[in-house]
């Protein structure tokens, strides 16, 4: 990961991680890009694990992306290991790009007797730099010997394994209520985070048995409400991935426990998704936008994207600067309906504006006081209807800059 410190959003510590029955972890250093540090990570599960994946809607999509695409397809969503590389996307590498992809999955299929379209494979880091698949060959009879069961240690291992520039791992777990199943997941992201479909890579896995159909239905929701509501920079990358790993292992089916399987994938992506945008890069607050009162849901995700992805939005956050003008600007360029004369606007508690207009007694120093905490709140009523929907967003520092301009060197 990242060497520049620790985002000041970081939770206090990685997770007490539950155990998913069946998975198998491990991480090697194959000196991809970096040294002295893991960057790759090799996840085992048993035969028969179904697997369903949500991936980046970008038309310049990495190689991996494809292979997986295509990978679980010809499985009819059966996947028996998923191999990461960090610090390089395997992007924009033509058609060689997609024959290391195949040859990964194949080496990876070999060394534990599995067919290779059940092998899924992801890759992150620098765009357009051919991915040295000799380094990943001569690291993958220790990685396969090092395969053993996911405890906390394998799991922050692993998510340590896949950063780039996030500055700590991230990883979520839940039970499955009811159940002695679990779900158990971990991500990567900080920077070129504004998913659709997925969020930069995440691997979610649980010992409940789920059928093919059934977890991509799953994940397609889940997805929708927690990564597909992140953006730290408003950039959509060529890698994003999500993938779900149902075992079956714990012998319970999720048939008769899907609003609670549901629940608890829900709080894992959840979970995961603001980690990213805590360790968004630069970033120093945790935003959450709400728009209430737009036409339908879409329109108020629409709006709630429009204030997220502002710079100047974002610029005065990082200045702690109550300028609700800039709200009333970003609501106004999203292309949806909003009622001019009826627009209000909270910052915390606050309220700004009300009837299009300054609200009267309204207090720019209680506003600036709320903005000076770490978690920030804006709201806004856009008074055309009853939709509604949350974005979360990281403020936009120098520190964004400083990250991005050397990100190569």
């Amino acid at each position: 990961m990242s060497g520049t410190s620790v985002s000041p959003l970081a939770p206090a510590a990685f997770p007490a991680m539950l155990a998913v029955a069946g998975v198998r972890l491990a991480t090697a250093a194959a000196g991809i890009r970096y040294s002295g540090r893991d960057d790759l990570m090799l996840a085992e599960m048993p035969p028969g694990t179904s697997v369903a994946g949500t991936f980046t809607r970008s038309l310049c999509t990495a190689a991996p992306v494809d292979w997986c695409k295509q990978a679980l397809a010809a499985s009819s969503g059966r996947g028996r290991a998923i191999i990461v590389n960090s610090g390089n996307a395997n992007a924009f590498t033509g058609a060689a790009g997609y024959r290391v992809a195949e040859h990964t999955a194949e080496a990876v299929a070999r060394a534990l007797g599995a067919p290779a379209h059940e092998v899924l494979v992801a890759s992150t880091g620098v765009i357009g730099e051919d991915l040295p698949t000799g380094r990943i060959d001569g690291a993958l009879g220790g990685l396969v010997a090092g395969l053993a069961p996911a405890g906390p240690r394998a799991w922050e291992a692993a998510a340590t394994a896949i950063g780039t520039t996030d500055t700590f791992p991230k990883g979520a777990s839940a039970p499955v209520a009811g159940t002695s199943a679990h779900v158990a997941g971990i991500a990567k992201g900080s920077g070129m985070i504004a998913p659709d479909m997925a969020t930069m890579l995440a691997f979610v896995f649980t010992d409940l048995a789920v059928d093919p159909p059934t977890a991509q239905e799953c994940l397609a929701a889940s997805v929708e409400k927690s990564f597909n509501r992140i953006t730290v920079d408003s950039d959509t990358s060529t890698s994003d991935t999500v993938l779900l790993a149902a075992t079956g292992t714990s012998g319970q089916s999720a048939a008769l426990h899907m609003a609670d399987f549901q629940a608890a994938l829900d709080a894992v992506t959840l979970d995961l998704a603001h980690q990213i945008v805590r360790d968004g890069e630069g970033a120093t607050k945790f935003v959450a936008v709400s728009v209430t009162g737009a036409a339908d849901d879409a329109a108020a995700r629409a709006i709630a994207r429009a204030v997220a992805d502002s710079p100047l939005v974002k610029t005065a956050l990082a200045a702690s600067d109550a300028n609700w003008g800039r709200i009333v600007a970003a609501v106004g360029k999203a292309g949806q309906r909003a009622d001019r004369d009826r627009l209000a606007i909270w910052i915390g508690d606050e309220q700004c504006a009300d009837g299009g207009m300054p609200k009267p007694g309204y207090s720019e120093e209680r506003a600036t006081a709320h903005l000076l905490g770490q978690d920030v709140a804006l709201r806004v009523d856009v008074g055309v209807g009853h939709g509604e929907a949350t974005v979360w967003t990281c403020d936009l520092t120098h520190g964004y800059i400083d990250i991005n301009a050397g990100y190569r060197t």
